[in-house]
């Protein structure tokens, strides 16, 4: 339901620049009870920062061969995952880093990868339509399955619900189960490829995104009826992210800039872009919130990641 008073808006400012790579930053990873943050880019380097000190340099925890465009933390196991495109998944031990577990997988481009606690496997979404299920223990490779002719590019895993939902280069929305890997619901109103999903904290919903430049909410409680739809951004929008106490909602977009949102409305709040805030100056590619539950970090493809605070209800 769309709330019946206006949200107040926030403010937001540019509070750092975290610069080190040599092209393109795809992947960042980070989790809202820390201020470590890892970014990974089309230079192969996989970079750890501190979100809270923005003056400091970055720690280089790998280099590798080709882009990097997914990382996923495990802080439990002091992990941190990644997609080393056209060679597999490699997991880093953090205290030590080193390569600890390397799965060859296809030869393709890795573009997302997510991991599940309760059946401990992961999830990688590849450039060849397949999704790769890897087993948690040793992430040695148990299924590869075929869902689409083209790219898989996003994925989002919702425990509760028991569903993996995989966004694709074919316009659409697969909902999965997580135990039989059954296409549960197939979900066809994007006009273009599906970049980015993320479900509500709550997980009443499912929010997807990409090429079409339209951000589009499902309610998953309706057997993933189509509840919203609207023109969020003015190109391609590249991600989403929920803050840590799910009071906002971040996108991105190709347009080059980050907007945030009302989740409960989808009302727009603020913009952050070169014009107003000092913004990135090229395509933004990822997002997320660590440590402080206002803090929003943000990557692009001019080869920095931009820190940003956000003061609740400023205005």
């Amino acid at each position: 339901m769309l709330a019946t008073t206006p949200p107040l808006r926030p403010t937001a400012h540019r509070i750092g620049t975290l610069a080190g790579h040599r092209d393109a930053v795809y992947a960042l990873a980070g989790r809202p009870d820390s201020d470590r943050i890892f970014s990974g880019s089309a230079d192969g380097m996989v970079v750890a920062w501190d979100s809270a000190r923005p003056e400091a340099d970055g720690e280089l925890l790998a280099r590798v061969e080709n882009s990097v465009y997914a990382l996923r933390e495990l802080p439990g196991r002091g992990l941190l995952l990644l997609g080393h495109n056209f060679q597999g998944v490699q997991a880093i031990d953090l205290p030590s880093k080193t390569l600890a577990f390397a799965t060859a997988l296809p030869p393709v481009a890795i573009f997302d990868i997510v991991y599940s606690e309760t059946r401990q496997r992961l999830y990688c979404a590849l450039g060849d339509g397949t999704l790769a299920v890897l087993r948690g223990s040793d992430f040695r490779l148990e299924h590869l399955l075929r869902l689409s002719a083209k790219s898989l590019r996003c994925l989002a895993l919702h425990e509760g619900r028991h569903e993996l939902a995989v966004g694709s280069s074919d316009w659409k929305v697969y909902v999965l189960d997580l135990d039989s890997l059954q296409i549960k619901n197939s979900l066809s109103e994007a006009t273009n490829s599906v970049f980015t999903l993320t479900y509500t904290p709550d997980g009443r919903h499912l929010l997807a995104a990409g090429r079409d430049a339209h951000l589009r909410r499902y309610d998953t409680t309706q057997d993933y009826a189509l509840a919203d739809s609207i023109v969020a951004h003015m190109y391609a929008i590249n991600h989403l992210a929920f803050s840590g106490d799910g009071r906002y909602l971040a996108s991105c977009s190709l347009d080059k800039s980050i907007k945030l949102w009302d989740p409960a409305s989808l009302a727009l709040l603020r913009v952050l872009d070169r014009a107003r805030t000092a913004g990135h100056g090229t395509s933004v590619n990822k997002l997320v919130w660590p440590g402080n539950p206002h803090r929003l970090v943000s990557c692009s493809d001019d080869r920095s990641l931009a820190v940003w605070q956000v003061a609740v209800g400023s205005e």
